[in-house]
């Protein structure tokens, strides 16, 4: 479950912050310091090294739509993330994109 995070570390060159929507090292939405909320369909890696983090109340919940059961990542031949519905037997990869078919739906 995702839950929300206002960074607080504390940068030399007084670089602003937000709050993330976080779930391990995966960014589902991001609000920044104007109260702009960016949702990302794909989860972003974030790295968390050398950063602080605090939790806070979730301001993201009516924005961000719930993850799909049937949907489950896998890593691509190059390391990129895909999504694969196991339902539908589709994926966002370029391959299924372009052809209407690929391996990560094929290994299903």
């Amino acid at each position: 479950m995702a839950e929300a995070f206002r960074e607080v570390t504390q940068w030399k060159d007084s670089t602003p912050t937000g709050v993330y929507l976080l779930e391990g090292d995966k960014c589902f939405a991001f609000c920044n310091y104007k109260g702009e909320i960016t949702t990302f369909t794909k989860p972003l890696q974030i790295d968390k090294r050398g950063r602080k983090f605090e939790k806070v109340q979730n301001l993201f919940k009516a924005n961000v739509v719930e993850t799909d059961p049937n949907v489950i990542e896998v890593a691509g031949s190059k390391g990129n993330v895909y999504h694969v519905n196991t339902v539908e037997k589709s994926c966002d990869c370029p391959g299924y994109t372009f052809r209407g078919k690929c391996k990560h739906v094929e290994a299903l």
